[in-house]
């Protein structure tokens, strides 16, 4: 029993700073199916950075700018649907989305020269967008 009450009481412990702990990001309101698609690009810009982080190690730049052109930077806006997503975001988040895309094109720039610590501080820039624009807005 003593076990049993001690294991509840770590539980709720743990529990209690996340229920306290409000949500403070923007929320964006966009219809249910924007929110879907919004959330797949986010998905799909993770993969493409896991993917560039595996081919940096390998020492495929040119495959580690290939992703990022076309998966994060400036050429995959029409693909990822930017235009009609652009319209339902505050400006200071969409500013962020477009720097974000602009550091993943001077990624892909960068990476191309072949010099993989150049290329790890370039991808930095793209994830500071991200994690910029992932503390200061929510779609849920």
């Amino acid at each position: 029993m003593k076990a049993i009450l001690t294991s509840a009481l770590l539980s709720l412990s743990l529990a209690i700073p996340a229920l306290t702990h409000a949500d403070s990001r923007e929320m964006v309101q966009m219809p249910p199916m924007m929110q879907e698609h919004m959330l797949a690009n986010m998905r799909d810009h993770l993969e493409a950075i896991d993917e560039i982080l595996a081919a940096l190690n390998m020492e495929d730049f040119d495959a580690a700018a290939r992703v990022a052109e076309f998966r994060l930077g400036m050429s995959s806006l029409e693909s990822h649907g930017a235009s009609h997503m652009a319209q339902v975001m505050p400006a200071p988040m969409r500013e962020m989305g477009t720097h974000m895309h602009r550091a993943a094109s001077q990624f892909a720039r960068t990476a191309e020269e072949g010099d993989q610590l150049n290329a790890f501080r370039a991808l930095r820039a793209v994830t500071q967008s991200c994690v910029t624009c992932h503390a200061a807005y929510r779609i849920r």
